[in-house]
């Protein structure tokens, strides 16, 4: 049986996302300010793609409204920001996540009481109506969305340890909130709770039967998600300086499922492994140049699509998965007319 999740990361695969985060930590002082800000747009769907990955690779709950919690914690930034000043990072950071956390978990009490088909859809109509909500309000900003006119500022009583406005320093800001989700993540993932939670995706049935109380674990997972979702959603508005509706629309949560299911689902490094690849890929497909009468970049979603549906085809573990699957490859010892033999017996 072909499992679909890769939660031990071979020693191989370890090794490539040591030398990954060396690159990471040298490559501002190597590059442009303009590549700088693209990687610095990669981590931030990375952390957006971990938060997700706790449902559908951990928990096994498919959420196409996942977005929702992303686009709200801007939001938050948004309206906290004054017009004519800068607002303290230390409040308004953790006042964003604690709201979309807080919407995670109203919604998710009506959510994770249904089950397959009928949570994807709940879960994508919710998202639907908080996309609206936004989008007809002229009051919140409607369909052009707000600007967020200026960085939060990271002073502490007089002191500042550090300035958002330098696109270096948010660059470093935003690999450090990246490493700790995905440390506090690999950390959920093997304590009683994670097992919980990777026993409710296998099975639930047997889990209610052992005495477990899955729809408190599955409903703290789902605002555990949002709330860091959230994070990601603040640190797109700090950088982008910009947000609107589209932010939470059905398209942005899609395009997260493909990050994880690109990586490899339940592990949490491969939610980072996809959103760097799906954003990569995001741009390679948007150039690719006219050929005659088409424009091939033109339609980048057919492109992207193809790839998804070959990737699916050949390594259902993702990228990760790949990669596993060619190192053991190489490690295999030829068989030997004696292994033929005890596997024709």
């Amino acid at each position: 049986m072909i499992r679909s999740n890769l939660e031990i990361l071979p020693r191989g695969v370890q090794v490539a996302l040591a030398l990954g985060l060396v690159a990471l930590l040298a490559f501002p002082f190597t590059s442009t300010d303009y590549y700088t800000e693209m990687l610095t747009r990669m981590m931030i769907m990375a952390i957006f793609a971990m938060s997700l990955d706790l449902l559908q690779g951990v928990t096994g709950l498919v959420s196409l409204g996942h977005a929702a919690y992303f686009g709200l914690a801007g939001y938050a930034l948004a309206f906290l920001t004054p017009p004519g000043e800068p607002v303290s990072l230390w409040w308004t950071l953790p006042l964003a996540v604690l709201a979309s956390g807080l919407a995670a978990l109203v919604i998710g009490f009506f959510v994770v009481r249904t089950r397959g088909i009928y949570f994807i859809m709940v879960t994508m109509a919710f998202a639907q109506m908080v996309f609206f909500l936004f989008f007809d309000n002229k009051a919140l900003g409607g369909s052009d969305g707000l600007y967020i006119n200026f960085r939060p500022d990271a002073s502490l009583f007089g002191w500042v340890p550090f300035e958002l406005d330098s696109k270096r320093t948010l660059y470093y800001f935003t690999l450090a909130a990246m490493l700790g989700v995905y440390v506090f993540l690999r950390r959920l993932l093997w304590s009683p709770f994670g097992r919980a939670l990777a026993g409710i995706r296998v099975n639930e049935h047997r889990m209610r039967a052992m005495g477990f109380h899955t729809f408190g674990y599955k409903l703290a997972a789902f605002t555990l998600a949002g709330s860091l979702a959230g994070l990601a959603g603040y640190l797109w508005g700090t950088q982008t300086g910009y947000i609107n509706p589209e932010l939470m629309g059905f398209q942005m949560s899609a395009h997260t499922i493909m990050m994880v299911v690109l990586g490899g689902m339940g592990n949490i490094a491969g939610a980072i492994v996809g959103a760097f690849a799906f954003e990569y890929l995001l741009h390679v497909f948007k150039d690719l140049p006219q050929v005659g009468n088409v424009n091939l970049g033109k339609h980048w979603q057919l492109w992207m699509g193809l790839f998804i549906v070959l990737l699916i085809t050949f390594a259902p573990r993702g990228v990760l998965g790949l990669v596993e699957r060619l190192g053991n490859a190489g490690k295999r010892k030829p068989a030997t007319p004696d292994d033929r033999k005890e596997e024709v017996a």
